[in-house]
């Protein structure tokens, strides 16, 4: 979602072997969602957030995680269904992206998989 740059070195070409649906902005990508069904599970540690261990995660849904820093927009908090966190301890207040998608996806695959 957003500018259709990533880091494909990051990505080790994923998009050579996965299927890659891009989508401009929030608005078009909840549309394309909601038209197949598909819940919007916001992945980010504001607000009301769920732990992610205690969420309803649906067998079939789509996890948005926001940039790393700036996290998700208000536009795509409010395009979600729900929002759900990572409970952390100590100091730290967030991590990397493709550190929590390892753990969302995990404790996915835990109860589905």
């Amino acid at each position: 979602v957003g500018r259709r740059r990533w880091n494909r070195r990051g990505a080790m070409v994923t998009d050579r072997y996965q299927h890659v649906i891009h989508h401009p902005d929030v608005d078009t990508f909840r549309a394309w969602m909601d038209e197949r069904g598909i819940p919007i599970i916001a992945v980010d540690n504001v607000g009301d957030a769920v732990p992610v261990d205690k969420a309803d995660l649906p067998e079939t849904c789509a996890f948005l995680f926001g940039q790393e820093g700036p996290g998700l927009t208000e536009e795509a908090l409010a395009a979600a269904s729900s929002h759900i966190e990572i409970t952390q301890y100590g100091s730290t207040r967030s991590m990397n992206a493709s550190a929590a998608g390892a753990v969302v996806m995990y404790e996915w695959c835990r109860r589905w998989a």
